[in-house]
């Protein structure tokens, strides 16, 4: 049917241009300059990393899976089948590099294997593998079909895409047809070779972002099957929708078809779904896909739209928000409604999205209602970028190409290193994580070149294709492919599908916004707002249940008089591995009930305390390598100190040329004193304190000291970060910047001074551009940043923990967690490790007494009255914030971390 092509070309053929036009020479730059910096990360991939699946660009290597640390769910994605190539082919061919696509298709064919022993990640398989052999091979089509390029190409790339797909169908056994979420390419998911098929549980999007890739793969193939079993899951998570609010749930079981998380939003956990649905009609014709969206839709727009705000709410009470926080996945939305031809609406959230940009450089991972830091990871996604095209193409205004080069400025100055793009760590200070996903290629230049090309400069037709969430290309002609009758379609009655209300084309923007300036007009108030959030923290409340004997705030792990008031207490210290100090408390063991009575509002303080810490947190510190090759194109993530300079009150940081200390330890008087003077030391993590460690090398003349940490193969990527303590003497002597990194970035600052002898850093709060002054980034607004936590509960009422480090570890990204036992004869209590807090003489980590049952809000009870438990009540409202938080960010990691 027509209307797929009708809905593309009203909402793309009528454009104006607003304002003051770009020149066509600046255009011409910026999408010559977008291809240069594809060339850089595709180049760098295939020489330091191919056939491994990513590029780690910091250590210039691949990353296999199996050989590096895992970093959990996000490793699903990687199946030792050259990822990065696969995702890559349409984008080379959109890039006009038809010689390099078909070496890398040559490639493809002769090196990658399907039939790894390993467990992979269905979603990601199919958005990313399966959907870039599909697009390589409608590229390979397109061109064998004008006659001079790939005439020797026999449909190589769509067997394989088929023998992908019958390698991924096995997932999709079970009684509701919702795939498992992982499975094994060689085994299946049946049986224990296989080591997957237990899971309960999926996201929605995962088991709704299939049907373009396997509707595709039927009819190009003419086996019905592929398409058969995603209409099925599709059709399973339209009937399990809430009937009252027509949302859908974040996750859910996949063989009852139970909600097991209720939220609901349009992004991490759900977006995808919505996405193809829409798509699915623009590419299949179908439309009862169309009406499904609709329906969504016009609640989404009720319920979770509030302009420029997009807020996840509880499925079955869709007025109460469940959480004030988004995540950067949702910045695809704008682009859907441009899609959809909502334009207003679009225009808001792009800017809002674009504000937090400029204010941040990049998207955080997730950021609050008032537009601060909630988790300040950005591993480079597109959405953004996907939006900011789409937005132009709808209105052809100037300002979104202006947008597009604010993208193209951030990733040259912020991410770019010698051997890619890195992802950034952190946003506040700038630090970079080793990793480029696959994605990067596969859809930032994509929509990048798309933005700043002319007609002219494209070698086909994008509009006679469809974009997957991957942005691979699938022709629009596959919707007058033939549907085999034995698809099954569980089509609902037609009067809960009316769909009377919604137009069946978009509408034509020149009619929609007659007044050039109306976007403009849009646009103002949005900005404004972004500009003057960011609020203070509020000041430091007391705890209401009085004060112990000895303060949390004053408490020091070493600190004799302070160990024994814990004693009589009733608390104790037990040192842990990793260099932690967890605290148990046993009010039997409290040499009077007044003192047990001291030791349980002490361990409520801590946590009070670690709460409040939260909230005044200071971001890491960075370590930026400014000499030659690096430039200071790579900064690392370092922890800081609670003593010596504060590199946050210092303009320009420390500089200087790094050495190694001898003794390394740095815990006795140092004897290469003559090279370490005036250098910045290089020390290991051990043997003694590190304000110790601090004083010798200051003796020395140091200006600056960098403790490396002894424990190989932590990695700040892994691992939470600490701040460094003192050894609980005054440290007002010392006065140069200690930091601390952990074993896999140490290694790159010692690998780097092995092969270049001279390597020069800047200590600094956070990086700066190319050895200059970083611009400013919001203020205030750059200080806050929520971190999920673990949280484990028992009914031990009698006991609870803490843990703290004589070190104070800190952690100030998500990453996975650490919770660790207590080995005594009684059971363990629950730890809860706390965000941030670099105000404190030690982090400490607190559990309630009280197991913690609830999961959703909707299900808590206000306290009545206001009695001794308020305090109580508030500790346990926050251990269910830390949960959910948690639960967010781990499936936040299943979707794409």
């Amino acid at each position: 049917m027509s209307s797929p092509v009708l809905l593309l070309s009203m909402l793309f053929g009528a454009l104006w241009v607003p304002g003051e036009a770009m020149s066509r020479e600046e255009k011409n730059r910026l999408r010559n300059q977008v291809v240069e910096m594809f060339d850089h990360a595709y180049q760098n991939y295939m020489d330091h990393a191919y056939p491994a699946d990513e590029l780690m660009p910091l250590t210039c290597r691949g990353r296999v899976r199996g050989l590096e640390p895992s970093r959990g769910d996000v490793d699903d994605a990687l199946g030792k089948f050259s990822l990065t190539l696969i995702d890559t082919l349409d984008t080379l061919v959109l890039l006009n590099k038809t010689t390099e696509f078909e070496a890398a298709v040559r490639r493809v064919l002769s090196d990658v294997r399907l039939d790894n022993d390993i467990v992979v990640s269905v979603f990601e398989t199919n958005i990313r593998v399966l959907g870039g052999l599909l697009g390589g091979h409608s590229m390979a089509m397109m061109l064998k079909d004008g006659g001079q390029h790939m005439q020797w190409y026999q449909d190589e790339l769509l067997h394989m895409a088929k023998d992908l797909g019958l390698r991924l169908l096995p997932a999709f056994n079970t009684s509701s047809g919702l795939p498992y979420p992982r499975v094994n390419l060689k085994y299946g998911v049946r049986g224990p070779e296989t080591r997957t098929g237990t899971e309960t549980d999926t996201c929605t999007a995962c088991a709704g972002t299939i049907i373009l890739e396997f509707a595709a793969l039927s009819r190009f193939t003419g086996d019905p099957v592929f398409e058969a079993h995603a209409r099925r899951a599709l059709d399973f998570l339209w009937e399990k929708r809430q009937r009252n609010s027509n949302l859908v749930g974040t996750t859910i079981n996949i063989h009852s078809g139970e909600w097991v998380r209720r939220d609901s939003g349009v992004g991490a956990g759900i977006d995808s779904y919505y996405e193809y649905l829409l798509k699915a009609y623009i590419l299949l014709g179908d439309d009862q896909f169309l009406q499904r969206f609709n329906i969504h839709y016009a609640s989404i727009m009720k319920y979770i739209s509030q302009p420029p705000l997009l807020l996840d709410v509880h499925i079955h009470k869709p007025l109460l928000p469940a959480r004030t926080w988004m995540d950067s996945l949702l910045a695809f939305f704008p682009g859907l409604q441009v899609l959809k031809g909502d334009i207003r609406p679009a225009i808001e959230t792009h800017e809002m999205l674009y504000q937090v940009t400029k204010k941040h450089n990049f998207l955080p991972e997730a950021f609050t209602t008032d537009f601060r830091v909630h988790w300040a990871q950005h591993p480079l996604r597109p959405e953004f970028a996907e939006s900011t095209y789409f937005l132009y193409k709808a209105t052809g205004d100037p300002y979104y190409l202006e947008a597009g080069r604010t993208i193209l400025d951030n990733l040259n100055r912020f991410a770019r290193v010698p051997c890619g793009f890195a992802a950034m760590k952190d946003v506040r200070t700038g630090s970079h994580e080793d990793r480029m996903d696959s994605f990067f290629l596969a859809e930032m230049f994509k929509y990048l070149f798309l933005l700043f090309a002319e007609t002219e400069d494209l070698p086909f037709d994008v509009e006679g294709y469809i974009f997957t969430t991957e942005a691979h290309l699938l022709p629009l002609s596959l919707s007058t492919a033939p549907r085999s009758s034995s698809i099954p379609s569980n089509r609902t009655s037609e009067e809960e599908l009316d769909d009377s209300n919604f137009d069946w084309t978009c509408p034509n923007t020149r009619l929609l916004f007659p007044d050039p300036a109306f976007p403009r007009n849009l646009r103002e108030p949005i900005r404004s707002a972004v500009d003057k959030s960011c609020p203070r923290p509020a000041p430091y409340r007391e705890p209401g249940m009085g004060r112990p004997p000895l303060r949390a705030q004053d408490f020091m792990a070493n600190n004799p008089e302070h160990l024994e008031l814990l004693r009589r207490m009733g608390v104790s210290l037990i040192h842990l591995k990793d260099g932690r100090v967890q605290l148990v408390q046993h009010a039997t063991q409290a040499v009077s009930a007044v003192a047990a009575e001291d030791g349980v509002r002490f361990m409520q303080e801590m946590m009070e305390l670690s709460s409040q810490q939260q909230k005044e947190q200071l971001p890491p510190r960075a370590i930026q390598i400014v000499s030659h090759p690096f430039f200071g194109r790579v900064v690392l993530t370092a922890g800081p100190a609670q003593f010596g300079t504060d590199l946050s009150k210092s303009f320009t940081g420390v500089r200087g040329f790094v050495t190694v200390a001898e003794p390394y330890s740095g815990c006795s008087e140092i004897t290469n004193a003559d090279y370490v003077q005036g250098h910045i030391a290089l020390l290991q993590r051990g043997q003694c304190m590190f304000a110790e460690k601090a004083r010798h090398i200051q003796k020395a003349g140091a200006i600056g000291g960098i403790v490396i940490d002894d424990n190989e193969g932590s990695s700040s990527d892994t691992a939470p970060l600490f701040q460094m303590a003192g050894d609980g003497r005054n440290t007002d002597d010392i006065t140069l910047p200690l930091l601390f990194l952990f074993h896999k970035e140490g290694n790159i600052l010692l690998e780097a001074l092995k092969e270049y002898r001279e390597v020069e850093v800047l200590l600094s709060d956070k990086a700066r551009d190319r050895g200059t002054d970083a611009p400013e980034t919001g203020g205030d607004c750059q200080m806050e940043a929520t971190t999920p936590t673990s949280v484990e509960s028992t009914g031990q009422s009698q006991m609870s923990t803490a843990e703290l480090d004589e070190s104070a570890p800190e952690e100030v990204t998500p990453s996975q967690q650490e919770v660790s036992t207590v080995d005594e004869d009684t059971s363990p209590a629950g730890e809860v490790s706390p965000p941030e807090e670099e105000s404190s003489p030690t982090d400490a980590e607190a559990d309630s007494t009280q197991p913690e049952e609830v999961r959703d809000s909707e299900k808590r009870e206000e306290p009545e009255g206001d009695t001794d438990s308020e305090s109580s009540q508030s500790v346990d409202e926050l251990l269910a914030d830390w949960r959910e938080d948690l639960e967010a960010f781990q499936q936040m990691e299943k979707d794409e971390l």
